[in-house]
């Protein structure tokens, strides 16, 4: 290690607008900082400017070999993660390019680092050849969910051991963060003073006009019970067309966030919410971390997998859902609301253990005091 601290390289979706993978950044940096003091991190980044300004870090463009090859050479140990990184579900594009990273890292004889990863659907048999091929050349591999482990035990990965933590974000401390962000996106949007219904949306092909509609039957409903609806694109501006489409076929005013957020902003925002209704992944995370009932729309197994770690109720199939059954999801939802709170405050508590374990875990790899324990 050279100076004060070791040089950490990190990886992921960073630096494209995508709030989820930005909270994930931001925890991580959060719990590395507190468990590395004085290190240095270089994020490879999809706008290296945005990402100094937003965390305090070096970051280069993740599209320049040269750049990257350099932040790697520098590097005391590389991150990939946290995220959805290596699947094949969007294509063998993304997945070649992560991989791509990792094995360039280990090339360079660099300790490599799966942080709290998700992995898979895995598809194709190239790429179930290449997982197999960058995860046997990582020194520590942490998943956020037992599901991520299976399926890399499916793929045949037999080294190094595995461990289950869980997402970065539930690492955080929900006092820490605080309203008062919240609370002044809420009154710029006209939806202070109210209890507030967070709606966050993604475009999906399955996701289609039958679903818009009962989505704003739903919602028009709970207008009508003095509730306000507030659509919050998480990933911005991808997720603000279908969050304007469905609010205009509300017959109800509702209110749509029609800017970016930043990290502390939305997570601010995520503990204001009375009720959270999400496709996105993280905004069920977000939800839960501040213990805000949720109702998850899934189009991805990993919403099946979150939910179920915290032992809430499965989602609905964003592309087969009706009036009738989002109605009831909600309704049964509201009902039980204190009680739901507490179930996600103990459900989320032990998971937050888990999240934090991640950090130490790299510290102790760069200190080589100790190996984790396969799960």
């Amino acid at each position: 290690m050279r100076g004060a601290g070791p040089v950490v390289a990190v990886s992921g979706y960073y630096g494209f607008g995508n709030l989820g993978d930005e909270a994930v950044l931001y925890s991580m940096l959060q719990a590395l900082r507190a468990s590395l003091p004085g290190a240095r991190f270089v994020v490879l980044s999809g706008d290296p400017a945005g990402t100094r300004a937003a965390f305090g870090v070096e970051a280069v463009n993740r599209w320049s070999p040269a750049a990257v090859c350099r932040a790697l050479a520098a590097c005391d140990v590389f991150l990939s993660g946290g995220g959805s990184l290596l699947q094949d579900v969007t294509g063998l594009k993304s997945l070649l390019y992560y991989a791509g990273v990792i094995w360039l890292a280990g090339a360079l004889r660099k300790p490599v680092v799966f942080y709290a990863q998700g992995i898979g659907p895995v598809t194709t048999e190239a790429g179930r050849r290449l997982v197999r091929r960058v995860a046997e050349r990582a020194r520590l591999i942490t998943v956020r969910d037992g599901e991520s482990a299976a399926e890399l035990r499916h793929l045949g990965v037999k080294r190094p051991p595995v461990v289950v933590t869980a997402d970065p974000v539930l690492g955080l401390d929900p006092a820490a963060v605080g309203g008062e962000k919240g609370e002044a996106v809420l009154a710029e949007v006209g939806a202070a003073g109210r209890p507030v219904v967070g709606v966050a949306l993604r475009e999906w092909p399955g996701f289609g006009a039958e679903q818009e509609e009962a989505l704003a039957r739903v919602l028009d409903g709970l207008c009508r019970r003095g509730l306000a609806v507030v659509f919050i694109p998480l990933h911005f501006p991808a997720d603000l067309g279908v969050s304007r489409r469905v609010a205009a076929r509300m017959a109800e005013p509702a209110a749509v966030v029609s800017r970016a957020l930043s990290v502390e902003e939305a997570l601010s925002l995520f503990g204001c919410l009375h009720l959270c209704l999400g496709m996105r992944l993280h905004a069920l995370v977000f939800a839960a971390v501040f213990n805000v009932p949720l109702v998850g729309l899934s189009y991805d197994p990993k919403v099946e997998r979150f939910l179920a770690r915290i032992n809430w109720r499965p989602p609905l199939p964003a592309g087969a859902f009706d009036f009738a059954a989002l109605s009831r999801e909600v309704e049964e939802v509201l009902a039980g609301h204190e009680a739901a709170r507490e179930k996600l405050r103990l459900a989320v508590e032990p998971l937050k253990a888990q999240a934090r374990l991640t950090p130490r875990l790299v510290r102790d790899l760069l200190t080589s005091r100790a190996c984790p324990r396969g799960a």
